[in-house]
């Protein structure tokens, strides 16, 4: 049976944090192996560094420890952690073992005795713990090795990762052929993370930090045109399979005009097209006719949504998100949503990052998005941006291309959908391949826009 600790999971990741971002495996616990020091020596020894908890009615205390039990004399962080505060001392220098004995050898500032499950102080310890007693009685004792959260191993495992994502998406083709790259509408609200989304995804691409798309912290938003990004390979130069388009941000009077959106799916838009201008809908936009073809379309949307803000999210922004999303149910665009700024979430580090659907915080913000805007939990990935780092990091990309291909998944969804319906009248099953469809569509759209020219 696993045996489970009884830190809950504030507690430890507060612990893991205040001793330089620690992972923590349970070794020994006294209920359960025995209040025995022989015993807890003979399961900690050579396990490296280690965190002993000692759990009193009213507050927990313990000891870390940067070195293995062994011979040499060292010095110990001893802790009381009461509610949210951490407070530490420095004792030894002594031996490790005689952490667990009772002033013997000249151990007279901490010794913890399992037997008697007592755990003492001299006055000078009791003081900088802020202890009111020199003893501590207590119910149960555990001890933890501690491992750094993205050690070798771990950071080996993430490159290998993160180099199968990036074939994976340099090796996409689109479902049948039926374009040659997906175009995927980033929405949000102001300051979301749109445009540091597609920062992201390229310099990943690029393999260093660039800042392409314009980001600020104007209220009203950067974006004030409707822009289409192509990203192109560092490896060999050539561009992507997918388009990232940006718009303006959404906000509860401001923003993107909602009549706009049934437009930008249509792929009425053309790049650099000035929001709020004039309204060119009903035939057509700039250099673009009435009749887009289906390479014009947007094919999958993502919304984009702050961890840190999603709760705060309005009454009226939230009845706009779902009157979109009424809208591109109705345009068949199968859409996800991105969950940004995660890695500022309270406690969260970018060790966690590994496996972050894990993290409580994290579990909180998920279900927040559930819950207030209607979004299958399936359908929300998380995502940490580059804002302010120098260098690229293996745990932030594996994210990003980890969302970004379900996104390209969710666009093939599109596609495999969209040349039955709304092609050449082909009825299902019909022997006409799928990228023929396609050009048959285009062809038939641009005849017709000739013919009404």
């Amino acid at each position: 049976m696993e045996v489970a600790t009884r830190l809950t999971w504030m507690q430890e990741k507060k612990l893991q944090n205040y001793f330089g971002e620690k992972q923590f495996s349970l070794l020994y616990k006294a209920s359960v192996h025995g209040f025995s020091t022989d015993r807890l020596l003979k399961i900690c020894s050579n396990q490296g560094p280690t965190l002993t908890v000692i759990y009193s009615e009213d507050q927990i205390v313990g000891a870390y420890m940067q070195k293995d039990y062994g011979e040499g004399n060292y010095l110990i962080a001893v802790f009381v952690f009461q509610e949210t505060t951490i407070t530490e001392c420095k004792v030894g220098p002594f031996k490790l073992p005689m952490l667990f004995d009772k002033n013997v050898y000249g151990n007279l500032e901490v010794s913890i005795h399992l037997k008697e499950k007592t755990m003492y102080f001299n006055k000078n310890a009791m003081e900088k713990l802020g202890l009111s007693q020199i003893y501590i009685s207590f119910q149960d004792c555990e001890v933890f090795r501690c491992e750094d959260l993205l050690d070798e191993r771990k950071m080996s495992g993430l490159t290998e990762l993160k180099e199968s994502l990036l074939c994976a998406i340099r090796n996409y083709i689109p479902y049948g052929g039926l374009v040659h790259k997906v175009r995927i509408l980033l929405l949000g609200p102001v300051g979301a993370g749109k445009s540091s989304f597609f920062n992201s995804v390229r310099s990943i691409f690029r393999g260093h930090v660039t800042n392409q798309a314009l980001v600020g912290s104007d209220p009203t938003g950067t974006s004030e045109k409707y822009r289409t990004y192509f990203i192109k390979d560092g490896k060999d130069n050539n561009t992507l399979p997918f388009i990232l388009c940006d718009t303006m941000g959404l906000s509860e009077k401001e923003g993107l005009d909602m009549d706009d959106i049934p437009y930008i799916l249509e792929g009425h838009f053309p790049d650099e097209y000035q929001f709020n201008s004039l309204k060119l809908r009903p035939k057509g936009i700039g250099n673009h006719t009435g009749c887009p073809l289906l390479k014009d379309r947007i094919h999958c949307v993502a919304f984009v949504f702050s961890a840190n803000s999603v709760g705060q999210l309005s009454h009226e922004m939230v009845e706009k998100i779902k009157r979109i999303r009424r809208e591109l149910i109705k345009s068949d665009v199968v859409h996800v949503v991105l969950l940004t700024h995660v890695d500022t979430l309270d406690l969260i580090t970018k060790g966690d990052l590994i496996d972050v659907y894990k993290c409580v915080p994290v579990k909180l913000q998920l279900e927040a998005v559930h819950r207030k805007l209607g979004f299958s939990l399936s359908d929300i990935f998380v995502v940490s941006n580059y804002t302010s780092e120098w260098e690229l990091e293996p745990v932030i990309d594996v994210l990003i291309l980890s969302a970004l291909k379900e996104m390209l998944r969710a666009a093939d969804d599109f596609l495999e959908n969209f040349p039955l319906e709304k092609t050449d009248g082909s009825p299902p099953g019909s022997s006409v391949p799928g990228i023929l469809q396609a050009r048959i569509l285009d062809w038939v759209a641009i005849s017709f826009s000739n013919a009404r020219n």
